[in-house]
């Protein structure tokens, strides 16, 4: 291989849109802590430990996960089953990646943020991966809070604190992965059955797991309008989460009916949309004068 596909491999091998929009809700999440603009260090410095600790803990992931990705056919390309990295050279990526992350969290931003961070990494990479996944169908929901973290993370790199309002961020992704995730899983559902995941398509039936993703999508809804309630949020924000949240909304009655094969896939799709729309609208709400 040539330098740029071993770079490319080694890019892979971090989960690089995962790690995107886990690193965006990082970001808003210290530009929510402060009134004005968010000071350089914990900005620049901050953003790149969460994203380097998000790799390291999506590495690992996939060293772990190898036998299943290569029996799957959305992630058999990956760089370990196609055989373009070793297990060893992944490890010691992601063992390189995570202790440069714990360092400059530790020595340019503070010590909170790197304890936090390291427990997400742990809750991801080990407990979620190694243990949940394999061990119940409720693995994405308990699974979930790894996910949910960065806006926190962001929050503490800037303030040194956790904060109320803080958490309410952590609250809605939590919220947000099940239906984001059982919709996949619908759609996947004969390949998690293969490899032996106990996905809750798997172990309850496709009909069940709409349900479930319809009733999360409700709660969803529901934390979405709590900064505004809150008073975290204006009217700005109230407007485009109802509209966001009406849309997911009708995407889950949708996948209900079962009238549309592709439906799953398209809910799916739409709440990644959904997410990043919602915490743009944050931003945006933050920084324009509420009357």
């Amino acid at each position: 291989m040539g330098l740029f596909q071993i770079c490319n491999e080694y890019y892979e091998l971090c989960k690089p849109r995962v790690v995107m929009l886990l690193v965006f809700t990082a970001v808003i999440g210290m530009f929510l802590a402060v009134p004005g603009m968010v000071p350089w260090q914990p900005l620049v410095f901050g953003t790149l430990g969460i994203g380097l600790a998000a790799a390291s803990a999506a590495a690992i992931n996939q060293v772990v996960d190898q036998r299943i990705d290569a029996d799957m056919k959305r992630t058999s390309n990956r760089p370990l089953p196609t055989g373009h990295l070793t297990n060893r050279q992944a490890l010691v990526f992601a063992l390189v990646l995570g202790v440069m992350a714990m360092a400059i969290l530790v020595f340019l931003v503070n010590i909170l943020t790197a304890v936090l961070t390291l427990v997400s990494l742990i809750g991801y990479a080990v407990i979620y991966t190694v243990y949940l996944k394999h061990a119940t169908p409720q693995n994405i929901v308990i699974g979930g809070a790894a996910g949910a973290a960065p806006p926190v993370l962001g929050w503490t790199a800037v303030t040194g604190s956790v904060d109320p309002n803080s958490l309410l961020l952590f609250l809605i992704i939590f919220a947000w992965t099940p239906p984001h995730f059982w919709a996949l899983a619908i759609h996947r559902r004969d390949e998690y059955a293969k490899v032996d995941v106990p996905m809750l398509p798997v172990t309850h039936g496709v009909a069940f797991t709409r349900l479930q993703v319809l009733l999360y999508t409700i709660i969803l809804y529901a934390v979405s309008l709590m900064p505004f309630v809150t008073k975290m949020s204006g009217w700005i924000y109230f407007v485009g989460a109802n509209a966001l949240g009406l849309v997911f909304l009708y995407y889950a009655i949708q996948m209900m009916r079962a009238r549309d094969p592709g439906i799953a896939m398209k809910t799916f799709g739409y709440s990644i949309v959904y997410l990043m729309l919602l915490f743009a609208l944050l931003l945006i709400d933050h920084y324009l004068p509420h009357y």
